[in-house]
């Protein structure tokens, strides 16, 4: 060979190699830190800024890029972990902004009546699980619900069960949570009989003869409540571990606690500390508790995994057991609720402590009558208290449930600067029997979400678990078809008040990190941020609506760490 020819071979070869070596000198240098990266997807980040991305990539439990795959490609090296999503899709990390955890994982451990479609078959259900059951030890369950009961849609009373549990108290909280059905013999130990009175804030329903049937609402239910036995501290974490890893698993990664009280509350910090939650939590404190709250005032974790800062108020009862206050009577009774689970003179000094303490403030309202009376409460406490004396003037006190509300009103929350905890779930499994407690009239203005969204309200999307089932999906697809699982829907149940996918993604992303002071730190997908993703196997943003029920959740990340995956 050509001695030059081959002197040419060997420096292009030598150029060759100095070339490589400095490219992997330049990839090195140029590589930025990252655990962990998820691209090749679509992310719906839930930031009008930067509605989609393609990749994004986390350090420690933060966010810090978010982008096009190919710019990724700057945090795809050194020992990140890499995962192609090619298939998947990644919203910012669902929130459910209404949820009673202990609750959630209770259910799995006591009879569940959901989902059963005759009251025949749950008395049955209910015969069979009390079998079991030793004599002199409690029956517990709950989830019945008579109007999704196809031959007899009626309320359950002591007569139902009485004959398979005259040894055996019995107590069953209706889905809603605020009813129950109690045996007789749950009757007798509480010393309840024909010459009790209603509790204020509460009834018995009764036979002809004036002698309690069974069914109780409210704050009767605090009389049963108050003899059964209590929970061990055991008993309890088990409950909160299984609601948590249940949550986990349907995509939530902050679920908002609506009365959490304190016992719960150690417990769960000892969850924490052997870290062992899979997702956070944001608790208020019920009302029974306001003044050890009030003094000891807001706790969190140093990463924001458990954030204590509310109180939980109860005023009315629920729509489906006619306990919410309304203002004109029921269209199917004459009558027109109740309200003062909790009285104004009551809560009026713990409203003014709370401005002073910088508490948040969240009440259970239904009806139209609590609605606006809570309105004028809380209206009368900001003006009682000096501006001066307010720990801070942004507020944030919530409306939770809040399913009937007159213009008049919905222009007043915004004048007033209250935001509203509403669950979809509840403004489509009501089509069953919200007609006929209502009419037409009173449904024009009924689970309003385009209406509140209209007048620049941030809806805080949640499912009020375990009443409902806490499912993502559902409450999603509730908010934007405003149609029955089955795709059916109710004459006049004015389906101009679902709202868009877009609006649907902000009610259980962002709008509920403002509802818990978090929006700088979470709820969307954005560099600074926490790490909290929920990946779907499915597009929400474009699938048919009714595929949005049969998606699947495949992974859930809470802090850049993976808490659930198929």
């Amino acid at each position: 060979m050509n001695i030059k020819k081959l002197i040419g071979i060997t420096s292009l070869g030598l150029m060759v190699a100095s070339c490589s070596e400095n490219e992997q000198v330049k990839m090195d240098t140029a590589c930025e830190a990252a655990d962990m990266v998820l691209h090749n997807t679509t992310i719906y980040t839930a930031n009008d800024d930067q509605w989609t991305a393609e990749a994004v990539a986390i350090l420690g439990d933060k966010i810090i890029f978010v982008g096009s795959n190919a710019d990724a490609g700057l945090y795809m090296c050194g020992d990140a972990k890499i995962m192609d999503m090619s298939g998947k899709y990644v919203f910012a990390g669902f929130t459910d902004s209404h949820q009673h955890l202990e609750g959630v994982g209770k259910r799995t451990k006591t009879l569940s009546l959901f989902g059963i479609a005759t009251l025949a078959q749950t008395v049955s259900a209910i015969e069979e699980f009390a079998v079991n059951v030793p004599d002199g030890e409690w029956v517990q369950g709950r989830g019945w619900i008579e109007r999704e009961w196809s031959d007899e849609e009626r309320f359950l009373t002591r007569h139902d069960v009485d004959a398979f549990t005259a040894n055996k108290p019995l107590f069953m909280p209706r889905a809603d949570g605020v009813s129950a059905l109690v045996n007789s013999k749950a009757l007798e130990l509480a010393g309840i009989t024909k010459d009790t009175p209603d509790p204020e804030g509460g009834k018995f329903e009764r036979d002809a003869d004036g002698t309690p049937n069974g069914y109780i609402l409210a704050k009767a239910m605090e009389i049963s409540r108050a003899i059964i036995p209590a929970e061990t501290p055991e008993y309890i974490k088990d409950s909160l571990i299984r609601g948590l890893n249940g949550n986990a698993s349907l995509g939530w990664t902050q679920t908002q606690d609506a009365g959490m009280p304190y016992n719960m509350v150690e417990i769960l910090k000892e969850i924490h500390a052997e870290g062992n939650m899979t997702h956070r939590v944001y608790a208020a404190i019920p009302v029974d508790e306001a003044w050890d709250m009030l003094e000891k005032g807001r706790e969190k974790t140093d990463d924001d995994m458990f954030d204590v800062r509310g109180i939980k108020v109860f005023i009315d009862g629920t729509l489906g057991s006619r306990g919410a206050a309304l203002i004109e009577n029921y269209s199917d009774a004459d009558h027109n609720g109740f309200m003062n689970r909790t009285t104004k003179e009551e809560l009026d000094p713990i409203l003014r402590e709370a401005l002073r303490k910088g508490i948040q403030i969240e009440t259970h309202v239904i009806g139209d009558r609590a609605t606006r009376s809570l309105l004028n409460w809380y209206e009368e406490a900001f003006n009682a208290v000096p501006k001066s004396e307010w720990a801070s003037e942004d507020v944030r006190w919530r409306l939770e449930h809040a399913q009937i509300i007159p213009e008049v009103d919905q222009q007043r929350l915004v004048d007033l600067g209250i935001m509203v905890s509403m669950q979809p779930s509840h403004g489509i499994g009501d089509l069953n029997f919200a007609p006929a407690r209502l009419g037409a009239d009173r449904l024009g203005h009924s689970y309003p979400w385009q209406q509140l969204v209209d007048k620049g309200l941030m809806i805080l999307g949640g499912s009020d678990a375990p009443v409902e089932l806490g499912d993502p999906r559902i409450e999603f697809y509730a908010a934007v078809a405003r149609k029955r699982l089955d795709g059916t829907s109710g004459e006049g149940w004015h389906p101009e008040l679902a709202v868009s996918r877009e609006t649907a993604l902000k009610m259980f992303t962002i709008w509920p990190a403002h509802g818990a002071f978090q929006e700088k730190i979470r709820g969307s997908v954005k560099v600074g941020k926490y790490a909290d993703f929920t990946i779907f196997n499915r597009d929400w943003m474009t699938i048919p609506e009714a595929d949005i029920l049969t998606s699947e959740n495949l992974m859930t990340i809470v802090g850049g760490k993976i808490t659930y995956e198929k």
